[in-house]
């Protein structure tokens, strides 16, 4: 269930456990075309948000692929997927980062420019000017988090708990600005007409996908305490 971009894709990395008896230590990765006897695309999912990739419920009905289809070594396909998501939490750290961004200058334009109240436009007002410069800075530490994740990543350095921390703020910045936006920009940010309500939809999915906010925290703090206990 939930698979990513199931419709767009001509090949899936299967992670299956060919020998149960040994736990996680069992697991393998596959590859599996979608053209294979037995493998097919079922539901696809009616989203709140991100619809432009589809997210389907996948079928194996008996699917048989031969030996040469294995992705790298017999029992390793378990730390090859923690190894992936860990990495992959930088990227929807970035996806939020971009977001929030993108939400921020939407508004920001349109309060500056375009919206009026009382013979001023809304953004000179000291109280926007406030939540503007609020949202700004947090949209900056997020990215400066990213940033950090990255370098450590390419660096070769430990970074499981910078991935977990930036992906867990940027989710949280994500949410929150894309939410402001819609009530600075006011009947123009609630309408379908513009992307401000489809920001806020889509900046959900950064609390869920590759583990959720929760996960980080629990991620973050066993890190943590791991460094700090005598």
């Amino acid at each position: 269930m939930w698979i990513t971009n199931s419709v767009e894709a001509d090949f899936f990395i299967v992670f299956a456990n060919s020998d149960p008896s040994k736990g996680y230590k069992g697991i393998t990765a596959f590859v599996v075309e979608k053209s294979a006897k037995g493998f097919s695309i079922a539901k696809k999912e009616k989203k709140l948000g991100i619809r432009a990739s589809s997210t389907c419920v996948i079928n194996f009905d008996d699917v048989e692929i031969p030996k040469d289809q294995l992705l790298g070594e017999e029992g390793q396909g378990y730390k090859y997927a923690i190894g992936l998501l860990n990495e992959g939490r930088i990227g929807i750290a970035a996806q939020m980062t971009g977001l929030a961004l993108g939400a921020w200058e939407n508004a920001a334009g349109y309060v500056w420019n375009d919206r009026k109240q009382f013979n001023q436009y809304v953004g000179e007002f000291q109280g926007m000017q406030h939540q503007l410069a609020q949202a700004y800075t947090e949209i900056c530490a997020a990215r400066a988090l990213v940033y950090n994740a990255s370098r450590k990543k390419e660096a070769g350095l430990d970074f499981v708990r910078d991935a977990a921390m930036a992906k867990l703020y940027a989710s949280q910045v994500a949410g929150r600005v894309s939410g402001q936006a819609i009530e600075w920009m006011g009947g123009m940010g609630f309408v379908r007409e513009g992307i401000a309500e489809k920001m806020f939809r889509d900046s959900k999915i950064g609390a869920i996908y590759e583990g959720t906010s929760n996960i980080q925290l629990t991620t973050i703090a066993k890190l943590l305490q791991k460094d700090y206990t005598r």
